[in-house]
């Protein structure tokens, strides 16, 4: 069965095709500001490449986040909408997970902007151990964790104070892929994407009303 992988909750726009665990084509582009426009593209390139169309898809899995609201949401009503269309399951990953080292314990951070780091601490066999949780990287208890990976973790790796490394430094669709595998071998019900945002956007609405007429 196929699966589309999508994750849109760091600066990597990430699209993927995959059978069981196996990855057949991907797609990534680095571009902060341009998820909306750059998803689509990203699976009609990856179906390509796959060979498939969208009525060959038997699940959709996607990144939950934690990350920025706006970004975020782009890759989550893209997976709801397509879900519903194709009458195929949704299935949510947290994005931190798709970043855990096997083998080790790590801690995992994305840049969550505001001088902040979206984090989570992760053991050896890949099992969440802290967070997810939002803070400034200053504040990160990194607890057991001996190694630091992500984009939040390169770009605060003087005050995280771990070695830190270059690779992976955004989500993997390869895991993600694994993470969902026997809800998509089982055929599991599809679930409820509920977004980690772990705190407000930045846009919110005005409590007060304003005069229309001068």
């Amino acid at each position: 069965m196929l699966a589309l992988i999508l994750d849109t909750s760091t600066p990597a726009v990430t699209a993927a095709i995959a059978s069981g665990e196996e990855i057949l084509a991907r797609s990534r582009t680095v571009d902060a500001r341009a998820h909306g426009e750059l998803l689509a593209p990203a699976i009609e390139a990856v179906l390509r490449t796959a060979g498939a169309g969208p009525r060959d898809l038997g699940a959709i899995v996607v990144g939950l986040g934690p990350g920025p609201f706006t970004g975020l949401r782009v890759g989550l009503v893209t997976a709801a909408s397509m879900g519903q269309a194709l009458s195929i399951p949704t299935y949510g990953v947290c994005s931190l997970d798709a970043l855990a080292v096997p083998g080790e314990t790590v801690l995992v951070a994305t840049d969550a902007r505001r001088r902040e780091v979206y984090w989570a601490v992760y053991g050896p066999a890949g099992e969440r151990l802290r967070g997810p949780e939002v803070s400034a990287p200053a504040a990160v208890d990194p607890g057991p964790a001996t190694v630091a990976v992500g984009d939040g973790a390169l770009k605060y790796a003087d005050v995280l104070g771990l070695p830190t490394r270059d690779e992976p430094r955004y989500p993997e669709p390869s895991v993600f892929a694994a993470l969902a595998a026997d809800r998509v071998a089982g055929k599991a019900p599809g679930e409820r994407l509920t977004p980690l945002y772990l705190r407000r956007p930045d846009a919110v609405a005005s409590a007060t009303r304003k005069a229309v007429l001068p």
